[in-house]
């Protein structure tokens, strides 16, 4: 009988479905990776984030054929032991496209309509009525990384009537983009985009590779929005970009360290909208994960058909 472990915490009623679904495998749901290398270390299929996987704890998972990684960011797997092992890595990728989307909708009507001053003004208990606002139609959106969650964010951001530049890996147009190119785009794409949005896996050939050359290139009155890993942004970069006023703003759900000091910078500067990386938050998140683990047990089991979203470990995603 095949052994699935979860280190992911999940309800009841996802337990209960995936038993249900599956009687004649063997599940054993944990609330940690060190529980599961307590209870299960011969499982043969992980159900984890991925974020406490590293290559000590791996090799106490002395059975393991396959991991399903239930969420998008991969940058701390192992996978040079991974590789060693053959051991099969899937991921959620694709699942994030919904709630990144609308974050990133909201994140642009925020800016746009100043929802932030007039609250501002709100407490303060003044009727601004001299308060500029703008309006995203018409603006020009850059998305750096038109993978499954950069085309999500641009089916969402289409209807409100703006110009869609994308970026990705081999500069292929994908719909609805009305310009793509590879990473040679980048300097155009910055320096024509009212808001760039990033969504770039986090790999050693992305670290930090919005920098100051990138940000030097954007418009004095355009915004940076972050959805991607801290660490693709060169951080030190941005703020004196910020600090100086040589753009218009940034929306950050991400940062190089998380959570962030209180004491950073970031924290007090009015050209800056933060939240505590939850732009992929969503009721629905576990459901949506686990339904790829779902579409892919039985092609384990069996042997048969086409993994869903199978990670290419020599890529790093």
């Amino acid at each position: 009988m095949v052994h699935v472990a979860s280190s992911a915490r999940m309800s009841d009623k996802h337990r209960r479905r995936l038993s249900k679904m599956f009687p004649k495998t063997r599940f054993t749901f944990c609330e940690s990776l060190d529980e599961v290398l307590n209870g299960a270390p011969d499982a043969d299929v992980l159900i984890t984030y991925g974020e406490d996987l590293d290559g000590d704890r791996l090799k106490g998972l002395t059975g393991l054929r396959w991991i399903h990684i239930i969420s998008a960011g991969l940058e701390l797997l192992p996978f040079a032991e991974l590789k060693e092992r053959n051991i099969h890595v899937t991921n959620a990728r694709g699942i994030h496209e919904i709630p990144m989307g609308e974050y990133a909708v909201s994140a642009m009507l925020q800016v746009t309509r100043k929802a932030n001053d007039f609250f501002r003004a709100q407490q303060e208990g003044r009727w601004s009525r001299e308060i500029r606002v703008r309006e995203l139609f018409g603006k020009t959106v850059g998305i750096v990384g038109a993978g499954a969650i950069g085309v999500g964010i641009a089916r969402r951001v289409k209807p409100f009537g703006v110009e869609l530049l994308g970026i990705n890996s081999n500069g292929r147009n994908r719909d609805p983009f009305d310009e793509m190119g590879d990473f040679d785009f980048l300097p155009e794409l910055f320096s024509r985009s009212d808001f760039i949005i990033v969504a770039l896996p986090l790999t050693d050939a992305t670290k930090r590779r919005i920098g100051q050359a990138e940000l030097a290139c954007m418009k004095a009155d355009a915004h940076l929005i972050n959805i991607a890993r801290g660490s693709v942004v060169d951080e030190m970069a941005l703020l004196s970009a910020l600090r100086e006023q040589r753009i218009g703003g940034a929306v950050l759900d991400v940062f190089e360290e998380e959570p962030l000091s209180p004491e950073h910078p970031f924290w007090e500067m009015e050209n800056v909208i933060l939240t505590p990386h939850v732009a992929g938050r969503s009721p629905f998140y576990m459901k949506r994960a686990l339904a790829i683990f779902e579409d892919n047990l039985p092609v384990y089991l069996t042997g048969e058909g086409e993994w869903n979203n199978p990670v290419k470990l020599a890529r790093g995603y």
